[in-house]
């Protein structure tokens, strides 16, 4: 017998690839979720092994923004038609947005040539892939950053609202101005500006919670919505945050730079909407602005080492040095 007629040798073979692998039950209960699954749509696979492929939002629309996994998705259409079906569409990243895919399922048959369920392969697609009745996804991610755009955010901020209201699943917004950032892109050019821009949005998307949501407001401003992260407070969060911020840089010109961002923070109460929370974030940022503003000003006479280290324990705002 060949070494690779043995089942664990397969399974590891299927789990190591950079494609998503899914199997699917008769009813479409997720039997296997290979590393690159994981890799593409965030989901670990403890959370979706026994879990139902519509239940946790899995779709494979051929449009965005699609609401349901129909009777027409490509594992359906593979079981109900004892053939191969390839097509593309939309998976829903564990983040809340779109991620554009291109799928192959195929049915599953026991000994006996029964179907007993189906598996489906999905890459993602570069934008250049993606068909021009699909570019409503340009309207899920911001194209600079690619974090949420704002369409995005609002959405997932009206889904935790909802939970908040349903279930009382509190969380917090976090709100960040990147500070002068006008000034650095007419000084260094809008590829500088771009290109701190992504570090600042890694650093954000990289140092939260999966169950996080990070979004581009505005030119110069990010917001996230926290959620409950191991019990973390939402001060020790922005502290971390800060310090994460403040290790980042770009090499442009020569020389490392930089800019302070702000932050502005609230958390949901009872009877807010997505207005009154924003409304509430925003005060606070533009209070942090206004303490970056009065630092810089009464520490123009330092060094810029101890106007760093002054102004990060002052206020809500750090630089990204």
């Amino acid at each position: 017998m060949s070494a690779f007629d043995e089942f664990e040798v397969c399974r590891n073979i299927l789990e190591s690839l950079l494609t998503g692998v899914c199997v699917v039950d008769m009813q479409k209960k997720i039997m296997f979720w290979s590393d690159g699954a994981e890799r593409i749509t965030g989901r670990l696979r403890h959370e979706v092994i026994g879990r139902y492929c519509a239940a946790e939002a899995l779709l494979h629309c051929q449009q965005s923004g699609c609401e349901c996994c129909s009777e027409e998705c490509p594992l359906a259409r593979a079981m109900k038609t004892c053939r191969a079906v390839e097509g593309s569409g939309f998976l829903h990243h564990k983040s809340g947005y779109e991620i554009p895919v291109r799928v192959r399922a195929v049915p599953v048959h026991n000994p006996h040539g029964s179907i007993i369920g189906a598996v489906e392969t999905f890459d993602e697609l570069e934008q250049s892939d993606v068909h021009p009745g699909e570019k409503t996804l340009a309207a899920c991610i911001d194209d600079v950053t690619g974090v949420a755009s704002q369409a995005q955010f609002q959405s997932g901020l009206r889904e935790a609202l909802a939970a908040f209201t349903e279930r009382n699943v509190v969380f917090s917004v976090l709100r960040f101005r990147v500070e002068g950032l006008g000034r650095f892109r007419a000084a260094f050019g809008p590829d500088a500006a771009s290109s701190l821009l992504r570090v600042i949005a890694r650093s954000l998307a990289g140092d939260l919670c999966r169950t996080d949501i990070v979004g581009r407001w505005a030119d110069n401003e990010f917001i996230v919505i926290l959620n409950d992260c191991a019990g973390e407070s939402l001060p020790a969060v922005g502290e971390r945050l800060r310090w994460a911020l403040a290790n980042d840089s770009i090499e442009w010109w020569g020389a490392r730079r930089s800019l302070p961002v702000s932050m502005g923070e609230a958390t949901v109460q009872a009877e807010d909407t997505i207005a009154s929370i924003l409304e509430r974030t925003q005060k606070s940022l533009d209070a942090a602005s206004e303490r970056h503003s009065r630092a810089t000003t009464t520490g123009n006479n330092q060094s810029p080492g101890s106007q760093q280290c002054s102004q990060l324990s002052a206020s809500w705002w750090f630089l990204v040095a």
